[in-house]
């Protein structure tokens, strides 16, 4: 029974972790990441290392894609001259500007 969550669990990881690899959009790869942190969690759990499995739901599951998603935010909603969007939205409006 040990040996088959073990297996499920770094299955799980596995397939977590090439999906956070594949995954473009960095909000979508913050969910991913939450998700890869959890089975990790759970691998440590059932490893039997209760101590890492608490400290990867606090860091790898909560902190970690927090810290990006509000990163994420930040970036995405730079304003300059009261407006607000992406820094490529606002490059491409300055250079119809100066045509």
């Amino acid at each position: 029974m040990n040996e088959w969550l073990i297996g499920a669990a770094l299955a799980f990881v596995v397939t977590a972790a090439t999906a956070a690899v594949l995954t473009r959009d960095p909000a979508r790869q913050a969910v991913v990441l939450s998700a890869l942190g959890l089975g990790l969690a759970v691998l440590f759990a059932v490893l039997q290392a209760p101590d890492v499995a608490l400290s990867q739901v606090a860091v790898g599951t909560a902190l970690t894609p927090l810290l990006i998603l509000l990163s994420v935010r930040k970036v995405t909603r730079r304003t300059t001259g009261g407006r607000t969007g992406t820094a490529a939205e606002d490059d491409d409006r300055a250079a119809e500007e100066r045509k």
